[in-house]
């Protein structure tokens, strides 16, 4: 009673001070109603009754209130690329241009390709960020930014690349001919024209040296990583850092070494299989540790799951480990080709060289594109001309291996459309299968 009087009393206090106010109506209770005061003929609308509010139902009312008072957000799709976003960053890199050439030709003393590029390509990230800051907000322009950093050092790398290949296609043209695929240079003099003779005795003795080396070398490499991965023990690391140590071993170390052992040591003589050998050394480190990789890529609960319906380790690594890592082991295999096709040192003091066909790896020297360039590109012009189309075939081989490759790696596993991405589950069942009987 004591805490409901004063509750009153304040009450009470509080209207009798608005009531002393100019023009207040607030009265205290007990006190006589103003006569001036106009009182409505009818009673104002009320509007529609709300039923009441469910003690449960609160909350959704009050976060429903709050979504309505809030502005709608618009999700923002940062990877997207509109035309309005063509024409900004073409607006920003004329901008920029414009602003850098103001400043780097007319109002500095300064001069120089490189410094002109490099100022340019620093005004344009800021005048971009700022003009995508302006018409989608700070996050979009962050992110603009940056995907312009990184799609800019991608071109920076990739120009040179195709200014050495377009610079070479030109350059190989000249002496391009039918018979450059199909004739040798047994018959053709220095001072013949560049379209006389061909390179058909390097071409095949090329794909032959490099066939013999993928055979040695990614088996070899596939076993060594399948080792380090999948069984392991004590001689794990040793045979880990001997294969780094490989790594860094000189082309010309490599064909030393083949020569003193195969050619001289057990007589031999020069060969295409010498020079295979000698390749095989340099492409197995890549092919090895590239593998290795992949083969840690396989999910740990397919080997798991084989190895619980009762298949053995070498069928979990022959069945499950292996087809699913194809693609990866494809891929390790060529960048083992791109190691050793290129390598001209090693076959001075393998395969010698001829300017005969030789087919037969295994006797006698042989020639290859790398010793064909070399020997060519140091003689009068129409051998140099002569040795620029060498270099082109021998890139277009390299494409033509890598595409072979790739689309090898890209056939699905078992012959079924979209079996390729995952093949241990049918292999699963064949274990699972298996094992019925036995059970």
């Amino acid at each position: 009673m004591a805490r409901t009087t004063g509750h009153r009393g304040g009450t009470s206090r509080f209207a009798g001070v608005l009531s002393r106010r100019k023009g207040s109506h607030v009265r205290s209770p007990g006190a006589p109603a103003p006569e001036n005061v106009p009182v409505p003929a009818e009673p104002l609308p009320l509007g529609p009754r709300r039923p009441p509010v469910e003690p449960g139902e609160l909350g959704a009312v009050m976060v429903a209130t709050v979504a309505r008072s809030r502005p709608r957000e618009v999700p923002v799709r940062t990877k997207s690329f509109t035309r309005q976003d063509g024409w900004i960053l073409a607006g920003s890199m004329a901008s920029s241009l414009s602003l850098v050439w103001l400043v780097f030709e007319r109002l500095l003393p300064l001069s120089g390709p490189f410094g002109f590029v490099l100022l340019w390509f620093v005004c344009f990230i800021a005048v971009y960020w700022l003009v995508v800051r302006e018409v989608e907000g700070r996050r979009a322009a962050t992110d603009r930014a940056i995907s312009a950093v990184i799609t800019s050092m991608a071109l920076f790398l990739l120009v040179p690349l195709v200014l050495i290949v377009v610079y070479i296609v030109a350059k190989g043209l000249k002496a391009l001919s039918v018979h450059f695929f199909t004739q040798t240079l047994a018959t053709v003099g220095p001072a013949a024209p560049a379209t006389a003779g061909g390179a058909a005795q390097a071409i095949v003795g090329t794909l032959e040296q490099v066939l013999l080396a993928v055979m040695i070398s990614v088996p070899l490499g596939v076993g060594t990583a399948v080792f380090l991965n999948e069984v392991g023990g004590r001689w794990k690391r040793p045979v880990r850092l001997f294969v780094d140590a490989m790594s860094g071993v000189p082309s010309i170390v490599a064909g030393l070494f083949i020569f003193a052992v195969w050619v001289v040591g057990f007589h031999q003589g020069f060969s295409g299989f010498a020079a295979a050998l000698a390749l095989s050394i340099l492409m197995l480190p890549s092919v090895a540790r590239t593998s290795e990789e992949v083969l840690r890529l396989v999910p740990g609960g397919l080997r798991e799951a084989s190895l619980a319906l009762g298949g053995t380790e070498w069928k979990t690594t022959w069945k499950v480990v292996l087809p699913t890592a194809r693609a990866g082991l494809v891929t390790a295999a060529i960048l083992g080709v791109a190691r050793g096709v290129g390598e001209t040192a090693p076959l001075i003091m393998t395969s010698f060289g001829a300017r005969v066909m030789n087919v037969n790896p295994f006797h006698g020297a042989q020639d290859s594109l790398p010793k064909f360039v070399y020997q060519q590109i140091g003689g009068l012009q129409t051998q140099i001309d002569r040795a620029w189309t060498g270099a082109m075939v021998l890139i277009l081989i390299v494409l033509a291996l890598f595409m072979l490759a790739r689309f090898v790696a890209s056939r699905p596993v078992g012959g079924r459309k979209g079996a390729g991405r995952g093949p241990a589950p049918e292999i699963l069942v064949d274990l699972s299968a298996q094992m019925e009987p036995e059970a």
